[in-house]
């Protein structure tokens, strides 16, 4: 049973633009006209914030001296993925994410976002407005990015 499989530890990045928009790339592994907010896996070891500043250079190009650390949600959230998928995903290892949330502020500009990293994940990006969020990512991740702007209400 999936329920049985531990939650894979991991952080998200919540990124603001001036203009109080939010990042989304499209995934390259995926032809879904799904967005999502960069997020990735903590190394054994590694802090929640310092995987998430990795995580946004690693998939955005965008390096930490870009942003500020604006706030960290009070508690980590929880998606679990769809059965189909469980066993395709991480070597079948985990049933979903367990997401350190932190909201950033981007202090760059357009030119420094270069998808062509060391290992793409995203084949195109944008700045959306917080409210659509949640109809533009995935449905098993709806109710995660949901709770993320709840935990954030009060700072965007």
């Amino acid at each position: 049973m999936t329920t049985d499989l531990p939650y894979r530890p991991a952080a998200g990045i919540m990124l603001l633009n001036a203009e109080g928009k939010v990042f989304v790339g499209q995934r390259l592994d995926s032809t879904l006209e799904a967005w999502q907010m960069p997020q990735g896996g903590i190394d054994p070891g590694e802090e929640a914030e310092a995987a998430a500043l990795r995580e946004l250079e690693e998939e955005t190009g965008i390096p930490a001296r870009l942003v500020t650390v604006i706030a960290r949600a009070g508690k980590d959230l929880d998606y679990d993925l769809p059965a189909d998928l469980v066993g395709k995903l991480w070597k079948g290892r985990y049933r979903g994410q367990r997401q350190a949330w932190f909201l950033m502020r981007f202090e760059g500009t357009d030119a420094d976002v270069k998808l062509e990293t060391a290992h793409p994940e995203f084949r195109a990006w944008k700045w959306a407005e917080p409210s659509e969020l949640p109809d533009m990512i995935v449905p098993f991740k709806r109710e995660l990015y949901e709770n993320v702007l709840r935990a954030f209400a009060h700072l965007i």
